[in-house]
C-alpha cells in the first residue's frame, strides 16, 4: 500500500486532477486486453512531462515502489497489468507530435500518441508511417515500442523497431539518456535504442520517440484469393516470395474465422472455403498492376478456386477492415476469447495450420485460426469461457502444445505480441537457460531494484516440455 504522505508528494508532482486513488477508478487499470488477468495498482498518475516523470520515478526508487507503464490496455500478454500494485503511468497527457521533419524524413511523438492519428497526421504531409498493428485506432505508439507491435503491413515494410531511430527514456535510477537520433547511421557503442524497443517497459519508461518515416507509396490493389484446400494456401505463400514479389499485406484466415469475420461485418465474404488470402500491393502503377496480375496467376496455379480483385478503393478498404475487425468477430462467440500468437517460417505455415487443428481436437477445444501468411505469424485464437475450469485447463494445454510445435518447426512463442506474464513461463524453451542468464543480467544492471514493469518476461514458474504424442 501506498501512504497517504507519498501520494500527497505524487500529487504535488503531477497535480491533483492527474491522480486516481479511488477503488473505482482503478479498478479500470488492473488488467488490459489479456483475459484472466488482474491485479489492482495502487495508485494510477498521468504524468504531463518528462521531468514528471524523472521525479515519479526517483520517489518510487527511494520507497521500493513498482511502475507499470501503460498505453491503451489492449496488450495481449498481460504486459501492463501491475502485478505487485505500485503505480500505473498514464500519458495521455503526453500524445502530441512534437515535429515532423520533411528533410531527415523523421517524426518525433511523445508516448501517448495514438498510432492512427500518426499514421493519418503524416499522410496528410504525403509520407508514410508503416507499422499498423490491428489495434492501431486505439494502441498507441509508447505500446507499439514496449512491445515492437507489427501489422498487417509487416512482410514489405518491418515492424516497430525498423522504424525508431532514437529514444528519449528514463531509467529506474532517475536519468534521462537519449539514444539514436536523425542519423542513417551509427553504430558508437551498444544499439540501447532497439534493446528498449520490446523490452516491454522493464528497462526504462519511454518519453519520447524519433520514428522514421518513408515516401507515400504511389498506389495500391487488393485481392482476395480462395481456397478448398490449406496446403495450397500456404504453396501460394512460398511461391509469391520464391517469385521475389513481396506483397505489402499477405494475410491468412481459415474457415470458422472466415465465418466470424462475415457475421461481423457483412461485405459478402466467402464462407464455403476452407481459407482465404488476403493480398495487397503498393507502389508505382506499373508495378502493382504487374505483381497483382503475377500474383493472381500463381495463386490460379497452386490451385486457388477464385481470385478477386477488388474494384474500388472502398471494396479494398473493406477487405482490409474485416480482416483487423477479426479478433473482434471472434470475441462475439464465447464470453472470453484467447488470442495467441506463434511464427513459423513461411515454408511451415500449412504445418503449422495442421497442427494447430490437430491440437485442437485433442484437447477438445475450438481454435480459430488466421495471421500475416507473408512473415509466417500466426493468430490461434480460442472462444472460450474463463469460469468453465475445465475447458481453461484444456486451453492452456492446447497452446503449450502450440509454442511447443512452434519451436519443433523452427518458430518463435510469439511473433508480436510479447512475453509479458502470459508466456513468461514457456521463454526459456526459446532462448534456453542461458539466453535467460543473459537477459536477466541486463534486466540487473537497467533496474537492479526490479521496480520498472516487475513480474514481466522472467518467471520461476518455467513450464517443463512434455513430450506428447502426435
Amino acid at each position: 500500500m501506498i501512504s497517504d504522505m507519498l501520494k500527497e508528494a505524487f500529487s504535488s508532482i503531477v497535480g491533483q486532477e492527474n491522480v486516481i486513488d479511488s477503488q473505482a477508478g482503478r479498478l479500470v487499470y488492473s488488467y488490459d486486453a489479456t483475459p484472466n488477468y488482474q491485479s489492482m495498482p495502487d495508485i494510477v498518475l498521468a504524468p504531463r512531462s518528462t521531468q514528471e516523470v524523472v521525479e515519479i520515478v526517483n520517489v518510487c526508487r527511494e520507497n521500493k515502489i513498482p511502475i507499470v507503464p501503460r498505453g491503451s490496455g489492449s496488450n495481449l500478454c498481460a504486459g501492463t497489468v501491475p502485478v505487485q500494485g505500485g503505480i500505473v503511468l498514464l500519458f495521455k497527457h503526453m500524445n502530441e507530435i512534437l515535429e515532423v521533419d520533411e528533410e531527415n524524413l523523421t517524426v518525433t511523438v511523445q508516448p501517448g500518441l495514438i498510432t492512427q492519428d500518426l499514421i493519418q497526421a503524416v499522410e496528410k504531409q504525403g509520407l508514410f508511417y508503416p507499422p499498423d498493428p490491428s489495434s492501431m485506432k486505439i494502441s498507441t505508439i509508447g505500446g507499439n515500442i514496449s512491445e515492437n507491435s507489427g501489422g498487417l503491413r509487416g512482410l514489405k515494410y518491418g515492424v516497430t523497431a525498423d522504424y525508431v531511430m532514437g529514444l528519449e527514456a528514463v531509467l529506474a535510477n532517475g536519468e534521462v539518456i537519449r539514444t539514436g537520433g536523425k542519423l542513417a547511421k551509427d553504430v558508437a557503442g551498444y544499439n540501447l535504442t532497439q534493446l528498449l524497443v520490446g523490452s516491454e517497459g522493464t528497462l526504462a519508461i519511454v518519453t519520447e520517440a524519433t520514428l522514421k518515416l518513408i515516401p507515400m507509396p504511389e498506389t495500391k490493389k487488393t485481392m482476395l484469393a480462395l481456397y478448398q484446400n490449406i496446403d495450397a494456401a500456404a504453396r501460394s505463400v512460398s511461391k509469391i516470395i520464391a517469385n521475389k514479389i513481396i506483397p505489402a499485406t499477405l494475410e491468412f484466415l481459415d474457415q470458422p474465422t472466415l465465418k466470424a469475420v462475415e457475421d461481423f461485418s457483412q461485405i459478402g465474404l466467402p464462407t464455403d472455403v476452407e481459407a482465404v488470402l488476403l493480398i495487397e500491393q503498393d507502389g508505382p502503377a506499373e508495378v502493382v498492376v504487374r505483381d497483382i496480375e503475377k500474383m493472381a496467376t500463381i495463386c490460379k496455379e497452386e490451385g486457388a478456386v477464385s481470385v478477386q480483385i477488388a474494384a474500388s478503393q472502398q471494396e479494398a478498404e473493406a477487405l482490409t477492415t474485416a480482416r483487423r475487425a477479426a479478433l473482434s468477430a471472434l470475441a462475439r462467440l464465447k464470453p472470453t476469447t484467447i488470442l495467441e500468437d506463434a511464427t513459423v517460417p513461411r515454408s511451415e505455415i500449412a504445418n503449422m495450420v495442421k497442427a494447430i487443428n490437430e491440437i485442437a481436437e485433442r484437447h477438445q477445444v475450438d481454435i480459430c485460426t488466421f495471421g500475416h501468411a507473408g512473415d509466417g505469424n500466426l493468430h490461434p485464437t480460442c472462444p472460450t469461457d474463463v469460469r468453465d475450469a475445465d475447458e481453461m485447463e484444456r486451453v492452456e494445454a492446447a497452446f503449450a502444445d502450440i509454442f511447443d510445435k512452434a519451436i519443433e518447426l523452427g518458430g518463435t512463442i510469439t511473433g508480436e505480441h510479447g512475453i509479458g506474464m502470459v508466456k513468461a513461463p514457456y521463454l526459456e524453451w526459446k532462448i534456453g537457460a542461458q539466453g535467460m542468464a543473459v537477459m536477466k543480467g541486463i534486466k540487473h544492471a537497467f533496474d537492479p531494484d526490479s521496480i520498472l514493469n516487475p513480474g514481466k518476461v522472467f518467471t520461476e514458474n518455467v513450464r517443463k516440455r512434455l513430450v506428447v504424442a502426435k
